[in-house]
C-alpha cells in the first residue's frame, strides 16, 4: 500500500472542505490523502465524536489539539489512528439479503458451471470488518457437497488496519452477529468468546484479508470470478471512481460478476463493465457482452 503523504502535503478539495473549521479541513485532508474518500457533510459533523477516542489516547485537548499536532511533526501512529477513526466500517452479515440469495441461486452456480479448471477465486474490496466475506464463507461452507474438489480462494482487501484486524481475528459482538446472521449459522460455524463470538477457524481459514489501498493496490493478483466493492465508490471522486472501475476490470475475465451497492453504478463511470444480462444489480465485462454477441450473429 501507499506510504502516506505528510499532514502539511494535505488535500482540502472534498465537496465540505469550504463550510469546515480549519481543523475539520486538515483532517478532512488527511483522510482523502490517505484513502482518496471524501468526507460529505453528513460524516463531517460526527467527525468531533469518532475522533474522541484518539484524543484521550494521545492525550489531546480538542481537534485543534489534533490538528497542530499533525501539521507540527510527522506522526504515522497518530495519522492512523486519525484515518482509523474517520472511515465508515459500517457492515453487516447478509447485508442486502437478496444480493446473497442471488450469489446462492443463481450467481455461484453459473460459475460452477463455467470453471473447469475447479477453482472459484473471489475478491472483496474495501470488506470493513470482515461480514460480507465471512458471510460468503458461510454460504459456500453450506453448500460445500457442491465445491468439493474445488480451490477457494477469498481475498478481502480494505485500508483500515483496524477493520482488518477485526476482520482477521473473527470475533463480532452479540449486537453484531444479531444483525443479519442466522441463529442456525451462528451457532454452527461461531464459538463462545466471553460475550462474543469468534468464527471458527474453518472459516478464517478460507479468507486472505489484506491491508490494501485501492488506488495503490499490491493485494489482488490474476482474474476474480466475483468482485464485490459494495458501499465503496460512493465516497469517492467521479474520477476516482473511474480509477477504482479500471482496476476491477484488470482483475476481471470475460465471464465475471461485478456487485457494487445498492446505491452505485457502473453507468457513466466505466467503459468496461455493463448491467449485467442475466443477475439483476450485477455488472458484467463489456466485452464479454460484444463477444456474445458476436458469437449469435454468426450463429444465425
Amino acid at each position: 500500500m501507499a506510504l502516506p503523504p505528510s499532514a502539511d502535503s494535505l488535500p482540502s478539495g472534498s465537496a465540505s472542505a469550504a463550510s469546515m473549521g480549519g481543523a475539520a479541513r486538515i483532517l478532512s485532508g488527511l483522510l482523502e490523502a490517505r484513502t482518496g474518500q471524501i468526507l460529505s457533510e453528513s460524516r463531517a459533523w460526527r467527525m468531533e465524536t469518532a475522533l474522541k477516542p484518539v484524543l484521550r489516547a494521545h492525550g489531546l485537548s480538542d481537534m485543534d489539539a489534533l490538528a497542530s499536532r499533525l501539521m507540527g511533526r510527522k506522526d504515522a501512529t497518530l495519522e492512523n489512528d486519525v484515518v482509523n477513526a474517520l472511515l465508515n466500517n459500517e457492515s453487516s452479515f447478509f447485508r442486502d439479503l437478496q444480493i446473497f440469495d442471488m450469489i446462492h441461486r443463481h450467481i455461484l452456480p453459473r460459475i460452477h458451471g463455467q470453471r473447469s479448471d475447479r477453482t472459484l477465486r473471489i475478491w472483496s474490496a474495501g470488506c470493513s470488518t470482515g461480514q460480507e466475506v465471512y458471510s460468503l464463507a458461510i454460504q459456500l461452507c453450506n453448500d460445500m457437497a457442491r465445491w468439493r474438489g474445488w480451490r477457494i480462494e477469498i481475498l478481502a482487501t480494505d485500508i483500515s488496519t483496524a477493520a482488518i484486524a477485526q476482520a482477521k481475528a473473527g470475533i463480532f459482538t452479540q449486537m453484531d452477529v444479531q444483525r443479519g446472521l442466522p441463529v442456525g449459522d451462528l451457532l454452527k460455524w461461531f464459538d463462545p468468546a466471553g460475550d462474543d463470538w469468534r468464527a471458527n477457524a474453518a472459516l478464517r481459514q478460507m479468507i486472505d484479508f489484506r491491508t490494501d489501498n485501492l488506488f495503490d493496490a499490491r493485494a489482488p493478483q490474476g482474474e476474480y470470478d466475483l468482485l464485490l466493492c459494495r458501499n465503496v465508490l460512493l465516497y469517492f471522486t467521479p474520477e476516482r471512481r473511474q480509477s477504482v472501475l479500471r482496476l476491477l476490470a484488470r482483475h476481471s475475465h470475460a465471464g465475471s460478476v461485478l456487485l457494487l451497492g445498492a446505491g452505485e453504478t457502473v453507468i457513466g463511470h466505466s467503459d468496461d463493465f455493463i448491467p449485467h444480462a442475466e443477475f439483476r444489480g450485477g455488472y458484467g465485462r463489456r466485452d464479454a457482452a460484444t463477444q456474445a454477441g458476436g458469437a449469435m450473429r454468426r450463429a444465425v
